[in-house]
């Protein structure tokens, strides 16, 4: 492995994990950047494609989402359609006549690149007021005694960042020294052996997450999550894959360094987001507690 991609790799994590730990508006900060640079990305393969979006006017309206779901993450889901409306009011009055593809693009690239990954935002946000003890609504862990004193939306969020991480990896590795079967046409590399791996290490990392958070009906809401990241995780891969394929091009950018682009490496999170912000905020609470 090239010492580019180990470094980047490293310091991508590092920062990352800071942001995560930080919460409130430094997390949402970073994820407008990550935001914006996905979507620079995402509407540089639409054009290769010889298609028009509504870049700029969705690049506005998708840092507004962020920033309306740290505000008021019940808001969000309205502004999504608000947000929407606005963008076919603007290919409406081009001098150029927009096509059917310009305007599904340009909400795919609102739907894909800013309202899906606002869940993170929301999750992150759960119980940070209460225990905020920097400026921006930030928080620092002073001890790591006790998971109790941490906000749950961070938890919850290790639980699903280290989950990804063990998906991809597990399936990166024993789809290398085992896989055999082709998993899709999509992703030649990807295998079968791979994917079931990949998903079964998610699963693990989320039963023990959840004996450890305590969550009621354990271990099967751990099992339920862990499949779930695992699978919704392989189809953002899978989903990213398919766009880079379909404009002919390797990686959708070169920004890190052995990486490629912002989309190669968030690909597996942008379907994962809203699944756990839902699993967290509306399964969990159903279920009787066993205490």
């Amino acid at each position: 492995m090239p010492w580019s991609r180990i470094v980047s790799a490293i310091v991508a994590i590092a920062i990352a994990i800071g942001v995560l730990l930080l919460g409130g508006w430094y997390f949402t900060a970073f994820l407008c950047a990550i935001v914006y640079l996905g979507q620079l990305e995402y509407f540089q393969l639409v054009r290769a494609k010889g298609i028009a979006p509504a870049g700029k006017t969705t690049l506005v309206v998708s840092q507004m989402l962020l920033v309306v779901s740290t505000v008021n993450s019940t808001l969000a889901d309205a502004i999504f359609p608000v947000a929407g409306s606005l963008i076919c009011f603007y290919l409406l009055f081009l001098p150029k006549l927009a096509t059917i593809a310009d305007i599904s693009t340009s909400i795919l690239g609102l739907f894909y690149a800013g309202y899906l990954p606002s869940f993170w935002v929301r999750l992150r946000s759960l119980g940070q007021a209460e225990v905020s003890n920097l400026p921006l609504d930030g928080f620092w862990v002073h001890s790591w005694a006790g998971l109790g004193n941490l906000p749950p939306g961070l938890t919850h969020m290790l639980l699903a960042f280290i989950c990804i991480w063990a998906a991809d990896i597990g399936a990166y590795v024993f789809g290398k020294f085992f896989g055999r079967t082709r998993l899709s046409a999509i992703s030649p590399k990807k295998t079968v052996e791979g994917a079931i791996f990949g998903v079964a290490a998610s699963t693990t990392v989320a039963v023990l997450g959840s004996y450890y958070l305590e969550w009621p009906g354990y271990p099967f809401t751990g099992a339920a999550l862990g499949l779930l990241i695992g699978v919704a995780s392989l189809l953002g891969d899978l989903t990213e894959s398919m766009m880079k394929r379909d404009a002919g091009v390797k990686d959708s950018g070169q920004l890190i360094p052995g990486h490629g682009g912002i989309l190669d490496r968030a690909d597996s999170y942008v379907f994962t987001a809203p699944l756990v912000y839902y699993f967290v905020t509306l399964v969990l609470p159903l279920l009787p507690s066993g205490k």
